[in-house]
């Protein structure tokens, strides 16, 4: 796809304005959260959520530990968020280590909760490593799972996209085909796995376009803490890191809050970039923590809601 007239020039606009000044806030924003392990990240939790709840996020989500091991944690947030935070939110479910019945039953409770967004992932090995072998009497993948939510309830179904092409796919072709899948199986939108490089992301969404996919592709967002988490978590899901990130961090290692303030600038010159390409969904990883959110919303014109 080919930038639009509006594009190049909001594009030579970001080249020639102060930053982000004049942004008209037209984006919209999701967060995804992590279930707590201890009262303590609890409290921390629930302090991101009461932070970013002004700026009218679409939704919330919760993630889903590997082989269920957060279920209850998982249950527990995404009912609290939308009862008490009054966030429309969706719930993580994976296919791994668990029957059909078993996912279907979870997936029943969550819509007798009135939780109508469910986040269909295959989900990875619960050790982190070796292959993924679907449970003899589970759901195959991300596809067969939104297959069988539909079936039960008419869910908004979100699923993972991959720019970078996902770890067990043997090439880029092959990630694009099985994206259309979920989206025939039902998905309503795609949310893509963090990276760095805005050209990826818009190369992905045009091939995405050209395969016939129709849904929202929306950028997943990662302002990430540190380098070393940047490598660690790059090197799970494939990531490119550009060649200038590392100087960034270098010497901040035990300089927490000057950390966060690199990082905040490097997602937020990201988002501009991309907002500059006509992107206005972002999806952001907070890792539970709300200020660096927070902030590159605030840059993107994105404001309280009355």
């Amino acid at each position: 796809m080919s930038p639009t007239v509006d594009q190049m020039r909001e594009a030579q606009r970001a080249l020639e304005t102060p930053l982000f000044s004049g942004l008209p806030g037209d984006i919209e924003v999701s967060f995804e959260f992590f279930p707590p392990k201890t009262e303590k990240m609890g409290e921390t939790l629930w302090h991101a959520v009461e932070t970013l709840k002004p700026l009218g996020p679409r939704f919330a989500s919760v993630t889903y530990g590997a082989g269920g091991s957060t279920r209850e944690r998982t249950h527990q947030q995404v009912v609290r968020i939308q009862n008490e935070a009054g966030i429309p939110a969706a719930a993580h479910l994976t296919c791994v280590e668990a029957t059909r019945e078993e996912v279907d039953e979870v997936a029943r409770h969550y819509w007798e909760e009135g939780i109508r967004h469910i986040v269909a992932l295959r989900g990875d090995p619960p050790d982190g490593s070796g292959n993924y072998t679907p449970h003899p009497g589970g759901y195959a993948n991300a596809v067969e799972l939104i297959t069988g939510l539909k079936k039960i309830a008419d869910f908004e179904i979100s699923v993972a996209a991959y720019p970078e092409v996902h770890p067990d796919s043997p090439d880029a072709q092959a990630d694009i085909a099985n994206l259309k899948a979920k989206f025939d199986a039902g998905a309503t939108r795609a949310i893509t796995q963090f990276f760095f490089d805005p050209q990826c992301f818009f190369r992905f969404r045009d091939e995405a376009a050209r395969a016939g996919i129709e849904g929202e592709i929306v950028p997943g967002i990662m302002p990430v803490l540190s380098f070393a988490a940047v490598q660690r978590m790059s090197g799970l899901c494939g990531t490119a890191i550009p060649s200038w990130m590392e100087g960034l961090f270098e010497g901040l290692d035990d300089r927490p809050e000057a950390r966060q303030l690199v990082s905040a600038t490097i997602a937020a010159e990201l988002c501009r970039r991309l907002y500059a390409g006509g992107v206005r969904q972002f999806h952001f990883y907070t890792l539970n923590r709300a200020e660096l959110s927070y902030a590159i919303c605030h840059m993107l014109g994105l404001r309280p809601k009355a």
